[in-house]
């Protein structure tokens, strides 16, 4: 005993009308389709459906049994169809993304606000993490899309640069060298200047480290500081000047509370790179992403 998706949706329209005329009307197609599908149905299944009156048609025991079912069958039927145009159409679905502390903290929250906006019943999920960590999250399946400025380590990553940051050189307002008309200081003033860092293994120390050895300038901070946050916090109370991204000073600029200078001679850029699973077909609500992302960074 097998059922016949295609009889049964069948029996289940002359169950709502209690008329073959009135299935084939429900269904389009021919009177004698329906009672042909409906007998198949009853044939396969050993077992008589409907008694056929002079005044339509009525529901056996068994008919009563089977009816209950198909509808329950088709109502779910129906609402995966409309699950699945709410996902393709955004009305939900979630995202989740793996960003470095930078990317993190500073590209993809404005992107998310975007995006909800847009489309709110769509979950957003950010996780911050090293390169590492957000790699291994994507190999695993747990991550959509990942944001990092760290080296790839996998073939089975896919990668694409989305845009470039540079470090730029922070002090307070109140130093004498931001009075100063020229706006950029040589390498040398660079190398008397107390700098403060990020912590060792940030990836932000790492760039910074690796462009100043290649100069001759060895980097020892008067402190090291385990955050973005905390290390322009110390530079405008005056502690001393350091390097930072500068997609991380933009608000700091606006207001006034830092200043940058040019040093002679160094630009320290470093690729910002959007990592994907190879093969892996993206959701409605990563491609949704994807289109923010490339519009705020257009290459």
């Amino acid at each position: 005993m097998t059922l016949n998706l295609n009889h049964l949706r069948v029996f289940r329209a002359v169950c709502e009308t209690n008329s073959i005329t009135g299935a084939a009307r429900l269904l389009r197609i021919s009177q004698p389709a329906v009672s042909k599908q409906l007998a198949d149905l009853e044939a396969n299944l050993g077992v008589a459906l409907v008694d056929r009156l002079s005044r339509g048609v009525r529901l056996t025991a068994a008919g009563e049994v089977l009816g209950k079912h198909a509808r329950r069958l088709f109502q779910e039927e129906q609402a995966a169809e409309s699950a699945l145009r709410a996902l393709m159409g955004l009305e939900l679905g979630q995202l989740a993304i793996g960003a470095s502390t930078t990317i993190g903290n500073y590209i993809v929250p404005p992107l998310f606000g975007e995006l909800h906006r847009g489309h709110p019943g769509v979950t957003l999920d950010l996780q911050i993490g090293n390169a590492t960590h957000i790699q291994e999250q994507l190999l695993a399946g747990h991550l959509d899309l990942g944001l990092s400025e760290g080296l790839v380590a996998s073939d089975a990553l896919k990668i694409e640069v989305f845009t470039h940051d540079e470090m730029v050189l922070i002090l307070a307002p109140s130093h004498p060298l931001c009075a100063a008309p020229v706006g950029r200081i040589s390498q040398e003033q660079l190398s008397t200047l107390p700098l403060i860092a990020r912590e060792r293994g940030s990836g932000t120390r790492d760039v910074v480290e690796d462009a100043l050895a290649r100069r001759g300038i060895r980097l020892e901070p008067v402190m090291s500081l385990g955050s973005t946050e905390a290390v322009k916090n110390a530079v405008a109370s005056g502690l001393g000047a350091a390097l930072v991204s500068r997609l991380t000073i933009e608000l700091e600029l606006q207001s006034g509370r830092l200043c940058t200078l040019e040093v002679d001679d160094l630009s320290i850029q470093r690729e910002l790179r959007l990592l994907t699973l190879e093969g892996k077909h993206p959701s409605p609500a990563a491609r949704e992403f994807l289109a923010l992302l490339r519009k705020r960074y257009p290459h």
